[in-house]
């Protein structure tokens, strides 16, 4: 069957290791768009991120953005649909962390607050605590207090412990954190948690877009390699995993395609387009 949806992530996927979209890519999505076959970029990014990407493919397409919080219309720039997770959540999830960790070299906090469009202030957007640090992994960010930091709804909530991987930290604080309060979820290695509200993953923005275009589950398809893709791969009418995807990714999705640096991406949509 001809996918009429297809969704993508971006990096680690649609990207190359030099962050660069393929000329066989952007050609295969140019010929699909034309088709009449919908596209969708599918990222753990916030939407204010996605624009470099944006300008290598011939499309503005609806976005799900961070891993499935904030659906964002590109060519409008505009914010179309947001979840949030309320303070009193946050504040418990991070009292639950800090427990966790407090033998373990404690957590640093932060939040990705929703915005409307990338005419926003920036710096509003992203809020960390002193904790945090000043790295530029994050680009322009403010800092406040941790309780500051929580006391505003947003789509994502941020722990760090950089002497972690993801998968430890995984390990030992989503076992704490009740599923009805939020998602946890990881989209890197370096000792990231990415904390969402409750049932919210790249699959429920799938989810979204397949409805507003009346495309049935069985016709998309999506393509992934980290942990935070694994719902949208195993929803999809077919779930494809990178090459060089992390195993539990591979084990969810329907096919394993060749590596990013491959253009894997195109390798499969090939087939049709």
């Amino acid at each position: 069957m001809i996918p009429r949806l297809i969704a993508s992530d971006i990096d680690g996927t649609f990207l190359d290791p030099n962050h660069r979209v393929t000329q066989r890519t952007r050609d295969v999505v140019a010929r699909a768009v034309e088709s009449g076959t919908h596209f969708a970029l599918a990222t753990g990014r916030p939407f204010r991120w996605i624009a470099p990407v944006l300008e290598q493919i011939p499309v503005r397409p609806l976005c799900v953005t961070s891993n499935g919080a904030v659906i964002y219309d590109s060519a409008a720039d505009q914010v179309v649909l947001a979840h949030e997770l309320q303070p009193e959540t946050l504040t418990t999830i991070v009292e639950t962390a800090q427990s966790v960790m407090a033998r373990y070299g404690g957590i640093a906090v932060g939040a990705e607050r929703a915005g409307t469009s990338t005419r926003d202030n920036v710096a509003e957007l992203f809020v960390v605590d002193p904790a945090y640090g000043d790295d530029d992994l994050f680009g322009e960010f403010k800092k406040d207090t941790t309780e500051g930091v929580i006391s505003v709804p947003c789509v994502k909530l941020i722990l760090r412990n950089l002497e972690y991987s993801s998968r430890e930290l995984y390990e030992l604080i989503a076992p704490h954190v009740d599923p009805d309060e939020a998602h946890v979820t990881f989209s890197m290695d370096e000792g990231i948690l990415e904390i969402a509200a409750p049932g919210i993953t790249k699959a429920t923005g799938l989810t979204w877009l397949a409805d507003h275009y009346g495309v049935a589950q069985d016709e998309t398809i999506a393509f992934g390699d980290m942990p935070n893709d694994i719902e949208m791969l195993r929803w999809a009418g077919r779930g494809v995993a990178m090459g060089n995807a992390a195993d539990a990714v591979k084990e969810a999705a329907d096919e394993v395609t060749t590596p990013n640096h491959q253009a894997g991406v195109a390798t499969v949509l090939e087939r049709w387009f």
